[in-house]
């Protein structure tokens, strides 16, 4: 159900090769997260660094919710890049995993597809 992959790169180094990543691959990124600035900004403090990525590719999410509008709580997909253990992790849910759980077979190529890319997104900026 989880992708994770690790990187010698910092939280922020990964970051921004997953940014750079993502346009090369044709997504988009939508939204960052920073969970350590955003939690402070609700008076909780939370000293790990985590940010989460919303991504997209607009002709695939139509593909998708031209189908089933109900996946659109599945969207977009997350990609996560946070430290644990020493090592930066990017991690994200597998979108063939989510799909799943909308009953929708006929999505399945759609899903692996982006599934593939995001893979790739995450393995070029996780290394080098």
């Amino acid at each position: 159900m989880l992708i994770k992959l690790t990187s010698d790169k910092t939280v922020s180094e990964a970051s921004v090769a997953l940014q750079l990543a993502v346009q090369a691959n044709h997504f988009g990124v939508m939204q960052i997260h920073n969970l350590k600035e955003t939690m402070a900004k609700k008076g909780v403090e939370f000293a790990r660094e985590c940010l989460i990525l919303e991504v997209c590719q607009p002709q695939q999410a139509k593909k998708v919710l031209d189908q089933n509008m109900s996946i659109s709580t599945a969207l977009p997909c997350r990609i996560s890049v946070y430290e644990e253990g020493g090592k930066t992790i990017l991690a994200t849910l597998k979108p063939t995993a989510l799909l799943a759980m909308f009953n929708a077979p006929q999505l399945e190529k759609v899903a692996r597809e982006v599934e593939e890319t995001i893979v790739k997104i995450m393995k070029e900026a996780a290394s080098g």
